[in-house]
């Protein structure tokens, strides 16, 4: 493991696989860690295929600082991201994200299109429901705590997909980065994160405009969500490859009702809710080493349909 200081936050991070092995950057979803059950195994797997493998702890995840600033938290570490491939001159990279990790990923290919080579994405949130669900998930506690406890109560905070209290007692230097930033700017941060999530008509996913999804030209795998999936639509799967010009839609390579029994299967004591991630290594490694050449004359670039 290793750490390199982006933005003025230290980001935790390991490089697995053969040092001359295609680069791929892995973005889990929730405020979990590279270390959270089913982002590692997954990550293994790509390298014993002979890929470079980069997981890392996202700000406000796992060991790495707190850090709030940016339009969203998404494109905050879209730009940590960015400053990690760069310092470590790894790019261009295929980014793959799953959950919160594919709207990090997607605004990372927006934002930073010179160093993507393609990109793979599944279990995208959008809609009402979802992005709702997720304002309260992530942000709606934090400004309901900042307001009645101040900068003490974010210290103590526990919520249900990571908590800001795990991260002060995960890394000592936390505790003063929050101290330091206070409850003003805390609170003014989150209510700025908390807009991203707000459904908007022009907006796919929370606090990316359309526009911007099609000005991405890196081929592309978006992941069909499931059919009763109310946290990853599979409606918003769809706009997401109907946006992205050339994309590659395809069906779930795990079943149908994964992310409805692997949470069962978590909160059973019996794994983990990314576990069925490993079903999706032979599909994503095919895509990966997939001649880009052949993308485009097969009319992927073109057309979008192939699924």
């Amino acid at each position: 493991m290793a750490t390199i200081e982006v933005n003025g936050g230290f980001v935790e991070y390991e490089l697995l696989g053969p040092t001359d092995g295609e680069v791929l950057t892995i973005t889990p979803g929730g405020r979990f860690s590279k270390d959270y059950p089913g982002v590692r195994p997954f990550a293994e797997a790509l390298a014993a295929a002979g890929k470079r493998v980069l997981i890392w702890d996202r700000p406000n995840t796992g060991r790495s600082d707190i850090q709030l600033y940016g339009p969203s938290e998404s494109h905050m570490r879209a730009e940590t991201l960015a400053g990690i491939v760069r310092a470590l001159d790894l790019g261009p990279v295929v980014a793959l994200g799953g959950s919160g990790g594919a709207r990090d990923s997607i605004v990372f290919a927006v934002e930073y299109p010179e160093l993507m080579r393609k990109l793979i994405v599944w279990s995208i949130v959008g809609g009402a429901y979802s992005s709702m669900s997720l304002a309260n998930v992530y942000v709606m506690n934090e400004i309901r705590t900042v307001r009645r406890s101040g900068i003490d109560g974010i210290l103590s905070h526990r919520g249900p997909a990571g908590s800001w209290a795990d991260l002060v007692e995960g890394n000592p230097r936390n505790r003063q980065r929050l101290i330091d930033l206070g409850a003003d700017e805390f609170e003014k941060v989150m209510w700025r994160w908390f807009e991203a999530y707000v459904p908007k008509a022009t907006e796919a996913i929370p606090g990316v405009p359309d526009h911007k999804m099609r000005s991405i030209s890196v081929p592309t795998l978006v992941v069909r969500g499931g059919e009763a999936d109310l946290d990853h639509p599979k409606r918003t799967s769809l706009e997401v490859h109907a946006l992205i010009p050339g994309s590659r839609l395809i069906d779930p390579p795990w079943p149908e009702d994964a992310w409805e029994r692997a949470q069962e299967a978590r909160d059973a004591g019996r794994g983990g809710i990314f576990d069925p991630w490993m079903l999706a290594v032979p599909t994503f490694l095919d895509f990966v080493d997939e001649p880009t050449g052949e993308l485009v004359s097969s009319g992927l670039a073109k057309s979008g349909t192939e699924q």
